[in-house]
């Protein structure tokens, strides 16, 4: 199997500058979305450097890992897949944050960064904040990842309804991010992968506009490659506020 990718990226109707990266490595099946924060030059400086160090420390030993088993050792311990992101994640962070402690320009910069790597017939994504990712199989999409944001804590404490996140006056409030603190704990999930799947990673731009059901609807009725601009579309028809980044992922033949 071989993962085939598609990036898009939009800066949205609101803003006036695009603070999301994202990275779409076939060759070495690493693809990630970051949306930064801190404003215009601290946002987009931390987004750039965390797919800049991801992919910088994941590519050289991409051969290596595909040849890896992604689960976790007996003894509970990261298998070398896990542990080589959660590394390069950790050490993205460090650099963002040392960044922002030599500028006082960039004070406060941080990220999300949601990445997922593809390894024999399995996906590892590694995940902090609250970008996403989503799979598409047999015909309906589901969410992956969970945000760490204030919004999904009060979801999860039954103090607000999931409809009525997207009004809600803090939703846009991580409680997680790359660079922000000099370290940082991302989760990790492997899962098995199947021929046909399709996965989305993408900034909140779109997810706070689309639904799963809306996902499954595009992926269902176009080209996975052009799927990327419809979505893009969409969250701006629906209202845009935000930047929108989105990486399509396909399983395909080798």
């Amino acid at each position: 199997m071989k993962a085939r990718g598609w990036a898009t990226t939009d800066v949205g109707l609101k803003r006036d500058h695009n603070e999301d990266s994202y990275l779409c490595n076939e060759a070495a099946g690493l693809f990630a979305v970051a949306d930064g924060m801190g404003g215009h030059l601290g946002g987009e400086r931390a987004s750039h450097l965390a797919v800049e160090i991801l992919e910088r420390e994941i590519e050289p030993q991409a051969e290596k890992l595909r040849q890896a088993d992604g689960s976790v050792t007996a003894n509970g311990e990261l298998d070398s897949v896990a542990a080589a992101l959660r590394e390069a994640t950790r050490n993205a962070g460090a650099a963002i944050h040392a960044e922002a402690d030599q500028n006082p320009d960039l004070n406060g910069m941080g990220t999300t960064l949601t990445s997922a790597f593809f390894h024999g017939d399995q996906i590892t994504i590694c995940h902090v904040g609250d970008s996403r990712v989503y799979l598409f199989r047999d015909g309906r999409a589901r969410l992956l990842t969970e945000d760490h944001s204030w919004i999904q804590e009060q979801i999860k404490a039954g103090l607000v309804l999931p409809e009525d996140a997207i009004v809600a006056r803090f939703r846009n409030i991580i409680t997680r991010s790359v660079g922000f603190e000099p370290t940082v704990e991302p989760d990790l999930l492997t899962l098995p992968v199947e021929l046909g799947d399709c996965y989305v990673i993408c900034s909140d731009g779109l997810s706070n506009y689309l639904e799963e059901k809306d996902i499954a609807e595009v992926l269902g009725s176009c080209f996975y490659g052009e799927a990327g601009p419809v979505f893009v579309d969409l969250a701006n028809q629906r209202g845009g506020d935000d930047n929108i980044t989105c990486v399509v992922v396909y399983i395909a033949n080798e």
